[in-house]
């Protein structure tokens, strides 16, 4: 073929001098080159930076679907929140007040005594606040049998404001022998430290808030 001729018998000397359809054929050639080394070079970099993006975006899309999610349910799930601080408002304020507290312990030593039990040690001690309450230690040492003592919880419980005493290392134990060898009867040994409850009014409670950094039940800090 001519063209193929024409190649052959390119002078490499005289590029001016050759065919117009080799030099046609050799800018298109150098043409393609220089596509196909900007495509590697710059438009392979920009696919893999698509690539990437589109990854992207289906993660993003996956957040604002589980966000969206969320932001629905969040005005009931908030007024949920907000009826259970209403419900534990009222629980707190059927513990007994500030004011209450010294005839409270009066009465749980006094329901001691009208069980029958024999009161060795009944000291309470420093209370310390809570969040929206406060704990007052109460040490003590009781004896007396199962009867008596199952009688004082149930005397305890019957006092007229909500009184929870929770346990803290005590013990129950029999009580040991008289010197003479004479046997206890029965009788049992309380020893230990029990906790009684109290709410804090709304000064206190503003007050021990401010100095834990805590968040108020329906309210904010």
């Amino acid at each position: 073929m001519k063209f193929l001729d024409d190649i052959r018998n390119l002078d490499r000397n005289n590029v001016g001098g050759w065919p117009q359809s080799v030099k046609m054929f050799f800018t298109g050639l150098l043409f393609a080159v220089i596509v196909l080394i900007g495509w590697y070079f710059f438009i392979g970099d920009q696919q893999d930076s698509l690539t990437t993006l589109v990854g992207k975006e289906d993660q993003l899309k996956q957040e604002f679907s589980t966000k969206q999610a969320k932001a629905v349910n969040l005005e009931p799930l908030q007024q949920q929140l907000d009826e259970m601080q209403d419900m534990l408002r009222q629980l707190l304020r059927q513990l007994p007040g500030k004011t209450e507290m010294p005839e409270l312990l009066v009465d749980i030593s006094q329901t001691a005594q009208s069980a029958g039990l024999q009161t060795e040690l009944f000291q309470p001690g420093p209370e310390t606040p809570k969040d929206f309450y406060a704990e007052k230690p109460i040490t003590l040492r009781m004896s007396g049998t199962y009867h008596q003592f199952g009688t004082f919880i149930s005397g305890v419980a019957s006092l007229p404001r909500v009184v929870i005493l929770t346990l803290h290392d005590v013990s129950l134990t029999p009580k040991a022998a008289s010197k003479g060898g004479v046997a206890s009867d029965g009788q049992l040994v309380l020893q230990g430290t029990v906790k009684t409850y109290r709410y804090l009014d709304d000064e206190e409670s503003s007050t021990t808030i401010k100095a834990s950094g805590s968040i108020p039940p329906g309210g904010q800090k």
